[in-house]
């Protein structure tokens, strides 16, 4: 199983120093690929009354695919992984460019995670429609699959034309891995079908058995291998070295491929914060 971190996107705020030092010192711990949530724009609450949310306008979220341009200059084996880029919000054929760019500046560790996500108030601000995004997504998929292994695409779908265009140059892995986050039976089938693998957003128990169920059983009515689709947990920081080195045991039992260990929201609050209980947990699991 391989193990990564979770960027503190809401806790490193704009420092890129902080990007710099926290992307160079991970990989240098061992960890082997470093995910990043993605938010384009927040919500106002004292707009939008009544405001739920975990994010708002003033959470701090640096985008992406952008700081992955950057990181790949600053490490040399870390994967960059997407966890999730909020795909129906973003024209298909400019994150197809801006993923292929990072793969090819990073030597091929780009990751691209993807999901629908949940905050309509972002859909709205990048003019994309709310209430189809899920089916819209599939061909995403499929377009985005085209885009990067083809020199040029003509493209005939229910949400998107292309006629006879590409991107150049084309990315290193042809095509780019494409995981989707999941957490509902429809997101759970889109897996199975179409994904290189997943996230599902519940832990060890039998929630995840049964949507890891669901999730194979999709694989093997579109004819695939159940085995051959990775599964990335996340494991939250709760202050006790024994207990997260018992979850990244149970997170391997359950059958996990990839796992990120998540220190936001454990009050920590500098960037050597952060990486100190990271070194901590790589020097109780062996990662070095």
């Amino acid at each position: 199983m391989r193990i990564g971190v979770v960027f503190p996107q809401t806790e490193l705020g704009g420092d890129p120093g902080a990007v710099r030092a926290y992307g160079r010192r991970v990989e240098e711990l061992g960890f082997t690929h470093l995910l990043a949530y993605d938010h384009v724009v927040g919500a106002d609450p004292a707009v939008h009354t009544g405001w739920s949310g975990p994010y708002d306008v003033d959470t701090t979220f640096h985008e992406p695919l952008v700081m992955f341009g950057y990181l790949a200059a600053v490490t040399t084996t870390l994967e960059l992984v997407t966890g999730v880029i909020i795909l129906p919000q973003r024209q298909t054929a400019l994150v197809a460019k801006q993923a292929a760019e990072v793969d090819l500046l990073s030597g091929g560790r780009l990751r691209f995670g993807v999901g629908v996500g949940w905050n309509a108030v972002e859909y709205e601000a990048l003019g994309e429609q709310f209430t189809n995004r899920g089916t819209r997504s599939e061909e995403q998929v499929e377009l985005l699959r085209q885009l990067w292994t083809q020199r040029t695409v003509t493209f005939d779908g229910r949400h998107h034309r292309v006629t006879g265009a590409g991107i150049a140059p084309l990315p290193v892995q042809r095509p780019i891995p494409l995981w989707i986050g999941a957490a509902a039976p429809r997101g759970y089938a889109r897996a199975g079908r179409i994904a290189d693998g997943w996230f599902p957003l519940v832990g060890p128990g039998p929630a995840l058995d049964e949507a890891k169920g669901a999730v194979d059983a999709a694989a093997r009515e579109a004819g695939r291998d159940p085995s051959e689709i990775g599964m990335e947990g996340r494991l939250r920081w709760r202050h006790d070295l024994d207990q997260t080195a018992a979850d990244i045991g149970e997170w391997a039992e359950h059958g996990a491929s990839h796992l990120s260990v998540d220190t936001m929201r454990a009050g920590l609050r500098t960037v050597d914060e952060h990486l100190a209980v990271l070194e901590a947990i790589a020097d109780r699991v062996g990662l070095r």
